[in-house]
This record gives C-alpha cells, structure tokens and sequence, in this order.
C-alpha cells in the first residue's frame, strides 16, 4: 500500500496516475489502433499468412505501427519488465475476439530460448497465453514447440537473418488431428510464425489459426 502511494502506476503514454492493473488511461486508450478484425473473415493477417503456410483464422489485435502507442505497450511487455500487460491485453483480446462455437483445441505459444527466457525472467506471452485459456476454457501447452537456437531479438536482426530459420524449433512430443492456435507477440515478416506453423502441420493431421497481439502493417 505504502508503495502504491510512493511508486503509483503510471500511464505508460501520458504519465497520468492510473489504477495498478490498467497500462493506459482512458484518453490515451482512444490512441490505440485496434485493427478490428474478424476471426473468421478475411483480413491482412490471414492473407499474409496464407503466403507462407495453410492457416485456418487469424486475428491481430492491434496495428505496430512506427511511434505509436501499440509499440510502447508491447516494448513495455517485453523489454519493461511489465509481465502483468500481458494479462491486460488478453483482457482487450477477449472482448474483441469470438471464437463463436468454433474454439480451437489447444493455445500453443511461440517459445524462448532457455537462454533468452533466463535473462528476460518470463516469456511474454505467458500470461496473456493463460488469462485467454481461463475466459475461453481451452487449454494450453508453452512446452509443446522448443525453440533450439538462441538468437538476438527479432527487432534487431536485419533482414537477411531473420529469414534464418532453418530447424529452430522442433516439436516435443505428439500431437495429431488437433486444431491449434498459434500465439505470438508481433506478425513483423511472419517467417517466425511460419516455421512454427510448418512443424505442427508436419507433426500430424493438424490445422493451424493464428493470434498475435500486434500486426505490422
């Protein structure tokens, strides 16, 4: 309490005081670029995707756009040390996302490496992983794909490496006849995705949607 007092959460935008769960207030929250797709329409995320692998659904839940407010969340999520805006943005998904009776079978997320995951102390999507698992009841797995190599952050990879790829993952153990969504923080040039994506459909009669918390447009 004492520190709530001393240290109050701050709106990571405008640095007004807001409650200790929330990222932004109410006025900068109008900023957010939310791409309002539909899970089961098409959208810029499907088509994308269909590029680079068979894909059921997608959904993006914001636009990653250059400067805005989008970016700071998750650049707050993953570099801040703020693991808990992971269950805010599961909380803004599932207002926006109905899997109407169409649920897929299991959450599977994108891995760190243990490395990585060591020096981060958490994976970010985690938790926003678990809070969606919770409001839709569809289980989970963050152990199912295992990312073999550690590498630098996407975002500070040129172009040419990051289509370096090749056995980063592997799948841990059997999964068939399963209808995955496929969770990761940002579509950016979705070869992360795909590679992932790519190992489930090996691993057994599987279909794959996709679900990200920001898309670059």
């Amino acid at each position: 309490m004492i520190l709530n007092v001393l240290f109050p959460n701050r709106c990571i935008h405008c640095n007004r005081i807001i409650d200790n769960n929330e990222l932004v207030c109410e006025l900068c929250f109008e900023h957010i670029h939310f791409t309002h797709y539909h899970y089961f329409s098409a959208n810029n995320l499907k088509e994308r995707c269909k590029l680079l692998f068979p894909v059921e659904n997608a959904f993006a839940l914001m636009q990653f756009e250059e400067d805005n407010l989008s970016r700071k969340i998750i650049h707050e999520l993953k570099y801040k040390s703020r693991e808990n805006a992971g269950k805010v943005l599961a909380e803004w998904t599932s207002e926006r996302l109905d899997f109407k009776n169409q649920k897929p079978d299991v959450l599977i997320t994108v891995p760190l490496h243990p490395k990585k995951l060591k020096e981060r102390g958490y994976n970010q999507l985690h938790l926003y992983t678990e809070t969606l698992s919770e409001f839709y009841g569809i289980p989970f797995s963050h152990d199912l794909i295992k990312r073999n190599h550690y590498s630098k952050a996407q975002a500070l990879k040129d172009k040419q490496h990051r289509l370096e790829t090749v056995n980063t993952f592997s799948i841990t153990g059997e999964i068939s006849n399963q209808h995955i969504l496929l969770i990761d923080d940002v579509f950016t040039t979705g070869n992360t995705l795909a590679t992932v994506a790519w190992e489930i459909l090996k691993a057994g009669n599987n279909k794959v949607s996709v679900l990200v918390m920001a898309m670059d447009e």
